[in-house]
């Protein structure tokens, strides 16, 4: 994860361009999943504990607030009894697209802000509703209804885009379809409803005018999206299948998926029968129309541009390809679109739930909340699983770093992180950021033609280390390679170069290094050379 937040406030670096990665050029926070808020929030626990603290306390934070939040929607707004909505709200917040998220993208399951947008829309729309006071629109509750959603939408871009991208999507088929079911009260709404939401973009829009601006024409903003839409699409027999990460799901399903941080889709079959049943027991029900609508319209997109059947890529074309290379839809993943059925299904169940136990029929009332139930069984989450990683050498921890660079300075790890190898990226983490490193795991504009990339190029000197450290070997160190390390390190900004002890042929390292900087000095347990 690009720094985000905790170092900004230690080091009262408050700008959208980190140079604590790629070094010199920095890294565009907004291009990246940098949590900001969620980092600036604890801080406190970053530089008590350590990153990794803040990151298992943040994934935690995450899975149980959005449910909490849940809860309360469903309770407060939807009036669901407390039974029905601990049950939608578990799904919201403990479903299987959001337990794979939470392995590693922490602005995916932040999501705990999206029920009170939500809310401030439907409490906007009430009170853009004349026929519901006898003296017409609530024109303050309009007002503030508008002014709170535009803060909760600034705080949520700072929080996790494409959860708001996908939040905005939702709601507007939502608000269509609920439209054309209620089309005499979409009449009555309507004026005011908009003019409150044009207060809201306007206002959401004139305090994210230079963050966003930053984002798409910045220093090391990205002309379009880096992942490939036609790779990171939902295999159709996904959404029956259960995911590995539920207690009755197996290690074979993991095929239907590009990862496992992506088994957004994996329902299981007892919960797609449950949320169809219910949908067709329902469907004379405006809101069970708009939501169904939404889900299916969100499901259908997650299939990309060509769909994918069964872990076979075929040439059907999905509705996603009409959306292929569009600005700012680009970035967001087409199977990502599945993570919106969480909450559309189980708004369905909380429906679905208490019109059962309020039914005259006493098997109505049995069958349905047991049905729910089981389904929701189906895919109990199991604990995510964990490994070891290796430690951070003391050279880091214990402060050593110091003798060879000083904070706000460069120091160059060998090898250097990439994408595939960002283990680096743990020394800046465990130093709290208080140096920059080159190189690294971001995205960033250095594709053909200044598009977007995963990294950056390799300079030659971390071209020939990273080979060194790869393969082994002392390879041939001349003047044309000591005169490129001597650039190499100017462009960097460097005054360190190090490489720990437990590295992978180090011993090939120091001696290609020593031909390059000269002798080296051992610090704790690494190696280091002083090339500032």
């Amino acid at each position: 994860m690009v720094p985000g937040g905790g170092h900004q406030v230690r080091l009262r670096d408050w700008g959208l361009l980190t140079h604590r990665l790629n070094a010199p050029d920095g890294v565009n926070l907004l291009n990246n999943t940098t949590v900001i808020a969620l980092g600036t929030l604890f801080t406190p626990v970053t530089l008590a504990f350590g990153v990794p603290v803040t990151f298992a306390l943040i994934a935690g934070t995450n899975l149980a607030g959005t449910a909490i939040a849940w809860y309360f929607f469903f309770s407060r707004v939807l009036r669901g009894s407390r039974a029905a909505s601990a049950l939608g709200a578990a799904l919201c917040g403990f479903g299987p697209g959001i337990i794979s998220q939470n392995n590693s993208h922490l602005h995916m399951t932040a999501q705990w802000l999206v029920p009170v947008m939500v809310w401030l829309v439907i409490r906007l729309a009430r009170a853009a509703d004349p026929a519901a006071r006898p003296d017409g629109v609530d024109r303050r509750r309009v007002l503030t209804s508008a002014l709170w959603l535009a803060a909760v939408v600034t705080l949520q871009v700072f929080i996790g885009e494409e959860v708001l991208f996908l939040t905005a999507v939702t709601m507007v088929i939502i608000a269509v379809a609920y439209g054309l079911a209620r089309r005499e009260y979409a009449r009555r709404v309507l004026p005011k409803f908009v003019a409150g939401m044009v207060i809201a973009v306007s206002v959401a829009g004139t305090a994210l005018m230079i963050p966003l601006w930053f984002q798409f024409k910045g220093p090391g903003s990205i002309p379009n999206g880096v992942f490939s839409a036609y790779f990171f699409s939902a295999d159709l027999a996904s959404w029956t299948a259960i995911s590995p990460l539920s207690v009755l799901g197996s290690p074979e399903s993991a095929r239907l998926s590009t990862g496992s941080a992506e088994y957004n889709t994996f329902l299981g079959w007892p919960l797609v029968l449950v949320a169809a049943g219910c949908v067709i027991w329902l469907v004379r029900e405006p809101l069970i129309r708009a939501v169904a609508t939404a889900g299916v319209v969100m499901a259908w997109l997650s299939l990309g541009p060509k769909m994918v059947i069964d872990g076979e890529r075929t040439s059907i074309p999905g509705p996603y390809l009409a959306l292929v290379g569009l600005p700012v839809v680009e970035g967001a993943l087409p199977m990502r679109f599945a993570l919106t059925l969480l909450p559309l299904v189980a708004t369905l169940l909380v429906i679905a739930f208490d019109r059962a136990r309020a039914h005259e029929s006493r098997p109505v009332r049995l069958l349905v909340p047991a049905a729910v139930a089981v389904s929701l069984l189906a895919i109990f989450p199991k604990p995510l699983p964990t490994e070891e990683r290796p430690p951070v050498p003391q050279f880091i921890t214990g402060g050593h770093w110091r003798e060879c660079v000083k904070p706000g300075g460069v120091l160059v790890p060998v090898p250097l992180p990439t994408p595939p190898e960002p283990w680096a990226m743990r020394w800046a983490a465990a130093a709290n950021a208080e140096f920059g490193i080159p190189e690294g795991f971001f995205i960033g504009p250095y594709g053909k033609r200044g598009r977007a990339s995963m990294g950056t190029y390799k300079r030659p000197t971390s071209q020939l280390l990273a080979q060194v450290a790869k393969q082994g070997g002392r390879p041939e160190i001349g003047e044309p390679q000591r005169r490129a390390a001597r650039d190499d390190v100017a462009f960097w900004g460097a005054s360190c170069v190090a490489v720990a002890a437990d590295q992978p042929h180090r011993e090939d390292l120091v001696v290609t290094l020593e031909a390059l900087f000269g002798p080296s000095t051992k610090i704790a347990d690494a190696w280091t050379w002083k090339v500032g």
